[in-house]
């Protein structure tokens, strides 16, 4: 079989691990935080080569682990977490970052990061919305790895019920008519058919799928146990998602499948 995953260019996109959390996600905002000093340091060395986006969201940095600021009943402050997803995305990108992602589901958030950013002067800073991000069971060892699980409750409320693909198109359509530049869906592998719908409808934005940690573990620990041959199947799995629609995979694999591919070449 032939295999084609061309990108123009490369890119990487970055998530903040921190100790310090608090109510109110303060390490996120800081110019000088984990995220701003790393988006620096990638494109003082590699410039326009290296395409970086950053992950905008506050689940890592605060003490609960949920997508914003909570009421006393633990429920999600949707408006008033719109401003500290704008002062996240401006600190990333007067740092040199060139996409923000949003990540949260956070209603109105692309137009509240869009409005940030151009009052900022950051015209130029594009937004890649997760614009269909599912309450997937999938994301458990990246939450484990980052200690970024809810403390309580779960994220229902504001992400996707994977027995919906309707809401996708809604939510993706909010997002175009707000400013995104370029779609995402997550997850990747049991979504797919989400992934050819919002390609279907809105064919003229870049469409991103992300192939998450727990799809990225069933194929490790399956090859861990030789019941699959991993190259194989890595480039099979990231060929089904681009046949899907995606223009750009989110994966763990990227490394590997990079150098894989080189090797093709």
């Amino acid at each position: 079989a032939q295999y084609e995953i061309v990108l123009p260019k490369t890119g990487v996109l970055l998530f903040g691990l921190t100790e310090r959390k608090d109510a109110r996600a303060s390490a996120a905002t800081s110019s000088d935080g984990l995220i701003p000093r790393a988006v620096a340091a990638l494109k003082d060395k590699f410039g326009d080569a290296l395409v970086v986006m950053t992950d905008v969201c506050m689940c890592e940095y605060t003490y609960h682990g949920h997508c914003g600021l909570l009421d006393a009943d633990g429920y999600v402050l949707n408006d008033e977490t719109l401003e500290i997803l704008g002062r996240i995305a401006v600190s990333h990108g007067e740092a040199g970052a060139d996409v923000v992602a949003p990540s949260g589901m956070i209603d109105g958030m692309v137009g509240a990061i869009r409005t940030a950013l151009d009052g900022d002067g950051l015209e130029r800073v594009a937004i890649l919305s997760y614009a269909a991000k599912y309450a997937s069971a999938f994301y458990g060892p990246f939450r484990e790895a980052a200690e970024g699980a809810p403390a309580f409750g779960d994220r229902k409320s504001h992400q996707l019920d994977p027995a919906n693909a309707r809401e996708a198109l809604r939510e993706a359509s909010l997002d175009v008519e707000q400013g995104a530049d370029a779609l995402m869906v997550k997850p990747a592998l049991g979504y797919l058919d989400v992934v050819r719908s919002v390609r279907e409808r809105f064919s003229e934005l870049p469409l991103a799928a992300y192939n998450v940690s727990g799809e990225y573990a069933m194929v490790k620990a399956a090859a861990a146990n030789g019941w699959l041959d991993e190259r194989a199947v890595v480039l099979e799995v990231l060929t089904g998602i681009r046949r899907a629609g995606a223009d750009l995979v989110v994966t763990y694999h990227a490394k590997d499948a990079a150098a894989w591919l080189q090797e093709r070449s």
